[in-house]
C-alpha cells in the first residue's frame, strides 16, 4: 500500500514511547516503595532509552519515508491525469487543467515540465496562450511543422525545441528524438559529398580550369 510505511512508523514511535512511559512509572513506583534507589532508577531509565530510542528512530524514519512516498504518488497521479486529458482531447487550456486538477497554476506548470522532461508524450505548449497540444511523434517528425503556428521545425536529435516563430515549446518522445538524430547523421555525409562533387564556376559562368591545364 502506498504510504503504508506511515502507519508502521507511527506504531513503532507510539509503542516505544508507551513502553518508556510504562517503565518510568514502574521505576518511580519501585523507588517510592523503597525497592530501588534513585541511582538504580536512573540506571534503569538509561538502559531503557538505549533499547527504545533506536526503535523510535526507526519508526520516525519509516514514517517520514511513507509520507514522502504518499506525496510522490499523489504527484504521479496528478501528472497521469494531465496526460490523460491531453491525449484524450488533443488540446487543452491551462485553465482546464487547473480546474480539473484543483491545483495552482504554478504547480500545474511544474507537473507539465516534469512530464516533458520524462519525454512521456509528444506535442507542444504555448505558455503565453496557455495551450497544450498532443501531437503524434510521427506527425511531428514527418511534417516538421509547429502545431501552434505551422512554422518549420528542425529537431536534429533534440527532444525539446522552441519554435523560432511563435515561441512554443515543441517536444518529442525519447524514441522519436533519437530517430531524428539518426536521420540528421545519415543526411550530413551525403550533403557534404554532393557539395564536394560540384565544380566551382568562374565569374563568366564557365567551369574553372585546373591549375595543371593553365600550366600546360
Amino acid at each position: 500500500m502506498i504510504g503504508g510505511g506511515r502507519i508502521v512508523g507511527l506504531v513503532l514511535m507510539i509503542g516505544s514511547a508507551l513502553l518508556l512511559a510504562a517503565f518510568a512509572a514502574w521505576a518511580l513506583a519501585a523507588m517510592s516503595a523503597e525497592e530501588t534507589t534513585s541511582a538504580g532508577m536512573v540506571l534503569g531509565m538509561f538502559l531503557a532509552l538505549i533499547v527504545l530510542a533506536p526503535i523510535f528512530g526507526v519508526g520516525a524514519y519509516v514514517f517520514r519515508k511513507g509520507t514522502v512516498e504518499k506525496v510522490q504518488y499523489a504527484q504521479v497521479a496528478q501528472e497521469k491525469k494531465i496526460l490523460n486529458m491531453v491525449l484524450t482531447q488533443g488540446q487543452v487550456t491551462m485553465g482546464e487543467l487547473v480546474a480539473g486538477l484543483g491545483a495552482p497554476r504554478e504547480d500545474v506548470e511544474s507537473m507539465i515540465r516534469n512530464l516533458v522532461g520524462k519525454q512521456l508524450f509528444s506535442g507542444a505548449i504555448n505558455w503565453d496562450k496557455g495551450l497544450l497540444y498532443s501531437v503524434e511523434s510521427q506527425q511531428l517528425t514527418e511534417g516538421r511543422k509547429c502545431p501552434n503556428c505551422g512554422g518549420d521545425l528542425q529537431f536534429a536529435g533534440k527532444g525539446l525545441i522552441v519554435c523560432p516563430y511563435c515561441g512554443s515549446e515543441v517536444f518529442l518522445t525519447k524514441r522519436a528524438a533519437a530517430a531524428t538524430s539518426t536521420e540528421t547523421s545519415t543526411e550530413t555525409p551525403a550533403a557534404s559529398a554532393a557539395t564536394q562533387a560540384v565544380t566551382p564556376a568562374s565569374p563568366e559562368g564557365r567551369p574553372q580550369e585546373s591549375q595543371t591545364g593553365e600550366n600546360a
